[in-house]
This record gives structure tokens, C-alpha cells and sequence, in this order.
């Protein structure tokens, strides 16, 4: 890959990071907080809400799924050429270099499999966007797949906060040692938002109230 092609495939990779899939991270966790706030009733009219967009098969193709494909096999490529030099350089700035490419192998990987476990299932009719938060009752009712999903949520929620971190570096947004400081201190306080309010949403399912909402249908993946 010549410099230029590499120099775009970069800048693109870095935008697509923000618009749209930052957008999708931030709705996402809203929708999934609706089933803290208002139980099986409140996440239910979430999804509907979602899915009653209109044209919402070309929002979630061009929207979702294409950034998702490019910037989630991009950024394993460029997880595989970078150069991570933890071990010599111990610092705050480089650890969050390292961090940022662990995570974002981890967040591709966790997301695919959220996908097939959640998206996929509704497209080929195993379960319908009402059984969705039946569906999530079981998933965090399984000690496996609950660390995994913590694990997960956690490490894509520091991938977009440190990641918009480092979009506003290399697009010059902020410039300086002061501003970079003050953006890394608002981007670690919206990590640790993004991440209590996932978690406080997955733990939420696990509320009895998910259970009644459950169906029978669910037990094709064997999570009841």
C-alpha cells in the first residue's frame, strides 16, 4: 500500500471511527440503558422506536454495517503493523497506544459475536425484536457469557473514548500539550460514564421481569 492509499485508508478509518460508528456506540448504549430505566416495556419501545425508521435497512447498511466491516478489518490490519513499545517506553500516552489496538481486536471480535447472537438471529427468524430483551435475560444469565460481555463492553467503550481522543489529535482539533491534557481527562470521565451505564444496563436483564419476558424460542442457543 503506497503512502497516499495508506494516508487516506488511515484518515477514513480514523473518521469512520467517530461518524458513524461513534454515533451507533453512544445510540446503542442509550437504547440498552431504556431497559434500565424502564424494565422489558421501556426496551421493547426502544427497538420499535429503531426499527420504525424509515428506509432503516440502508440507515443500519451504510450507517452500521459497511463502517463497521472497514474500520473492524482496517484496524486489524493496523493493530497487525504497529510497532508497541510498552516494554521501553513506560508511559501513560504509549500504554494507551498499546491498549487502543488490544481493544479494538477485542471489540471486533466481541462485536461480530454480539451480531450473530442478537442481529443475526432476528434475520433469520429465530427471534423477533420483542424477544430481544428475553434473549439478553438469558445471555447475562450465563457466567460465561457475562464476562465476556464485560469484558467486551469494556474494551469498546475505552476504543471510542480513547479512540476520539486520538481523532482530535491527528485532525488538529487539539493542538498543545494543555489541550491534549484536558481532552484525555474528559474522554476518561466519558469511558467511565459509557461504561457504568453498559454495565448497569447489562445487569439489568438480568431482572426477573427479563425472565417473564423470555420466550421458549430462546433455547435454540442453549442460554436458558
Amino acid at each position: 500500500m503506497n503512502d497516499r492509499n495508506s494516508y487516506f485508508s488511515r484518515k477514513l478509518h480514523s473518521l469512520l471511527g467517530v461518524i458513524p460508528l461513534g454515533l451507533f456506540i453512544v445510540e446503542h448504549m442509550l437504547t440498552n440503558f431504556s431497559a434500565y430505566e424502564g424494565g422489558p416495556e421501556g426496551f421493547k419501545d426502544s427497538v420499535a422506536f429503531l426499527n420504525g425508521l424509515p428506509l432503516v435497512f440502508f440507515l443500519e447498511l451504510f450507517g452500521i454495517w459497511l463502517p463497521l466491516l472497514f474500520h473492524g478489518v482496517y484496524g486489524l490490519y493496523v493493530a497487525y503493523q504497529s510497532n508497541l513499545n510498552t516494554g521501553r517506553f513506560q508511559y501513560g500516552r504509549n500504554w494507551a497506544f498499546t491498549m487502543q489496538r488490544i481493544t479494538g481486536v477485542l471489540t471486533f471480535i466481541f462485536v461480530v459475536w454480539h451480531l450473530y447472537q442478537t442481529r443475526y438471529q432476528v434475520m433469520v427468524g429465530n427471534v423477533t425484536h420483542e424477544e430481544l430483551g428475553g434473549l439478553m435475560h438469558d445471555v447475562a444469565h450465563s457466567p460465561f457469557y457475562l464476562v465476556l460481555y464485560i469484558i467486551g463492553v469494556i474494551a469498546a467503550t475505552f476504543h471510542f473514548s480513547n479512540g476520539m481522543w486520538a481523532f482530535l489529535v491527528s485532525w488538529g482539533i487539539t493542538i498543545g500539550p494543555r489541550a491534549q491534557r484536558i481532552s484525555s481527562y474528559i474522554w476518561m470521565g466519558v469511558f467511565v460514564i459509557c461504561s457504568v451505564m453498559f454495565l448497569m444496563s447489562l445487569f439489568a436483564f438480568r431482572g426477573d421481569e427479563f425472565k417473564e419476558a423470555a420466550s421458549t424460542a430462546l433455547a435454540w442457543a442453549n442460554l436458558v
